[in-house]
This record gives C-alpha cells, sequence and structure tokens, in this order.
C-alpha cells in the first residue's frame, strides 16, 4: 500500500518574530487563511488516507500538531531529538515497513505552498509509480520559473519509462549565473518530495550511510532515543541521495514555494496595486512593493519602499525586502532577551 510521511518540525526562524517554537512556521496562515500543514494533509485526503499518514515532529510540537490537524498519536512520531531529514526519514520508512513490509512511502515537508493540488497528486502517483517499477529512490524535481538561488538543483539524466529519467548530478545552491546555466542544462529545482518503497531505502541506506546503518539494530529493539542519541544530523541529500546510483527524478509541473523566507510572501500573496503586501491592521500611504504583517498593533506605512515591516511576540522588525534571507544570521547577533520569543 501507500504511505505518506509528513516532516512537520522546526520553527521557521527566518519567519521571526512571528514564528516561535509553539506557533512555528508549518502552523501559520503565511500563504492564506490556512496554515500550510493543513494544506498538506488535505493535499492528500482521497490518495492516501490519513490511517497511512505518518507525522514526524520534536517533542514540543507533539500537542499543538494532534490539536490542530486532528492526528491519531498512533501516527505521531515524536522524535527526540532534532538531526536533520535523514534520521527522521529512515526512521519512518523503518516504521512503515514494520506496519506494512510491502509499502511504497511518499515523504513530504509541512511547510511548502503548492498551487495545483490535482498537479501535485497526479506527479506524487507518477513517482510513487515510478518507485515501484525502477525499485529506485525518486525524487520529483520542479520545473524552474526563475533562476533560483535559494534552492538545490538536479540534474536529470538518461530517460526512464513511466516519466522517470536517472539523475546525473545533484548541484548546491548556486548563484545567479550558475542557476541560468542550470535551467539552460535542463536542470530542476529539488523539491524535497520523495518516493521510495521501504524496503528499497533502507537496502540503500546499509550500502551506501554506515552512520545511519550501524544505528538500526537500535530501531529494531525498539530504541528510538539511542538512534537518534547516536546518529548525526544529516540531510537525506547528503547522507543518500547524493551517494545512491539508484535515484532517478520525475518532473513536477506546478506551482510550489518551500517559504524559506518573508519575501516568499510576495509569490503567494496578493499585492495591491503598488506592489504592496498587507495583512492584519495595515494603513498604507505612499508606499510600494512592502511586505507588511499586524500580528495584532495597527501599523502605519508612509514614504518608503522595498522594505519588510512584521509585528508580532511582543517584538517589531524592520528590513529591507533584499536582506530577508539573511535573517537567520541576524538573529545569531541578537541578545537572548530580545531574540527568544515568549512561550
Amino acid at each position: 500500500m501507500d504511505w505518506a510521511v509528513i516532516l512537520a518540525g522546526g520553527s521557521g526562524l527566518r519567519f521571526w518574530p512571528l514564528s516561535s517554537p509553539t506557533r512555528p512556521k508549518q502552523l501559520l496562515p503565511l500563504a492564506g487563511a490556512r496554515s500550510s500543514a493543513e494544506d498538506t494533509l488535505d493535499r492528500l485526503a482521497g490518495f492516501i488516507p490519513a490511517a497511512r499518514t505518518l507525522i514526524v515532529a520534536g517533542a514540543g510540537l507533539a500537542a499543538l500538531l494532534s490539536e490542530r490537524l486532528g492526528i491519531d498519536p498512533a501516527n505521531l512520531l515524536i522524535e527526540p531529538r532534532a538531526a536533520s531529514t535523514g534520521p527522521a526519514l529512515l526512521w519512518a520508512s523503518w516504521e512503515i515497513r514494520r506496519r506494512d513490509p510491502a509499502a511504497a512511502i511518499l515523504a513530504m515537508h509541512a511547510d511548502w505552498v503548492v498551487g495545483d493540488s490535482a498537479a501535485f497528486v497526479s506527479t506524487a502517483a507518477s513517482a510513487l509509480e515510478a518507485a515501484r517499477a525502477h525499485d529506485r529512490l525518486v525524487t520529483v524535481g520542479i520545473v524552474p520559473s526563475r533562476p533560483e538561488t535559494g534552492y538545490g538543483y538536479i540534474v536529470p539524466g538518461e530517460p526512464l519509462d513511466r516519466g522517470a529519467r536517472s539523475v546525473l548530478r545533484f548541484a548546491e545552491k548556486p548563484d545567479a549565473g550558475t542557476a541560468l546555466d542550470l535551467m539552460a542544462e535542463g536542470a530542476l529545482w529539488n523539491s524535497g518530495l520523495f518516493a521510495w518503497t521501504a524496503d528499497r531505502l533502507l537496502a540503500e541506506i546499509n550500502a551506501h550511510t554506515p552512520e545511519l546503518a550501524r544505528e538500526l539494530p537500535r530501531l529494531e529493539a525498539g530504541d528510538v532515543d539511542g538512534f537518534f542519541a547516536a546518529v548525526p544530523a544529516t540531510s537525506i541529500d547528503v547522507a543518500l541521495l547524493e551517494r545512491s546510483e539508484r535515484v532517478a527524478v520525475v518532473p513536477g509541473h506546478f506551482d510550489w514555494d518551500d517559504l524559506g523566507t518573508w519575501e516568499a510572501l510576495a509569490r503567494v500573496r496578493p499585492r495591491d496595486r503598488q506592489g504592496n503586501i498587507a495583512v492584519g491592521q495595515v494603513v498604507l500611504h505612499d508606499a510600494s512593493d512592502c511586505i507588511v504583517w499586524s500580528d495584532r498593533l495597527p501599523i502605519v506605512v508612509s514614504g518608503v519602499e522595498d522594505i519588510v515591516v512584521v509585528e508580532a511576540n511582543g517584538r517589531i522588525l524592520v528590513m529591507a525586502r533584499s536582506q530577508a534571507a539573511e535573517l537567520k544570521r541576524v538573529l545569531e547577533t541578537l541578545p537572548a532577551a530580545i531574540r527568544d520569543l515568549p512561550v
């Protein structure tokens, strides 16, 4: 049967001060009235049932996710420690195989914005079919709409059947010129949407990722805490996909955004005639191309352009839109009394 894994950890520091450990990015209505986590579950409805959907998150989010998303506690996997996507997806795949030895798995993040749910489901179904037919790890590559420097890229190789191609190589986040070269080469954005059978994932981990494979006996013994204490924090891309020769890619023809910064709201929120995005109690006067978010207090913005203004959790952020990608680095320089948000 088909199963889904949704990675729902993290607080999304790049959306400070709105996002916080108890109000994480994936549970915020950043792109519309509903959160991306709620939209993710809705997108799967009718395709992979909730009974075969596991959600992976840290202990601090477990109760909140269960309440907001109506998750069966048996399908909530609570990470003892945040260790990136490699250990999380290995644990989830191992657990699914324990429940269903013949399972095929679709893995995704809870904080994406997807513009066409029908196209997403169609592509996901193709990826699952390719994973079974070719016995490979399959990643979905989004057809680029711009030379994005914030995403990794996948360069496809030889065609396979069922719409898949082998993967020639992965490319890390490029500069603007390299991004244009990659697009000309036919490269796709590395979305982080994956499909594989549980057996193939575990076989590839055993073959190529000894730093995770050697800790599998802990999972088999039921020692999840010991597994997470022992494994290194590593992404599934670095730990496995860039090492394995059994990786394929299926193109995705749908709008997709991982909402990495405040700047991303310009791609998913409607703008006024002056290019502004305003959420909450916001008054704009002689302002253009601004992103303004008020969580509680009225904000008046006048005579400026290309800035981000956010009021939330007793903090106010004002920054140039061009610096939105640097917010995480800025936060590292702040005193804890300012940076750390009230629980």
